[in-house]
């Protein structure tokens, strides 16, 4: 994954987070969609609302770069 520092970071725009509003898992590139995917459940202080916002964001990044998601919910992950 390409490590992006906290200038790189800062320059993204919101919506290249899942969470727009925390500017957390950013989706940047396809390492970034991978490991947002695999640490979405991690993500601490966020209502259910806006994971559900933010996977719907994640499943459409993934998409568009073909990445294959099984789970149709964050509600799935690691069962």
């Amino acid at each position: 994954m390409a490590r992006l520092d906290e200038e790189e970071r800062d320059d993204l725009p919101d919506s290249a987070f899942a969470f727009e509003k925390q500017r957390k898992l950013p989706m940047e590139d396809d390492s970034h969609i991978r490991n947002a995917i695999a640490r979405f459940d991690q993500v601490e202080d966020v209502t259910d609302a806006e994971r559900d916002t933010a996977w719907k964001r994640l499943l459409a990044a993934a998409k568009k770069h073909g990445i294959e998601v099984s789970e149709k919910s964050w509600r799935e992950l690691g069962h």
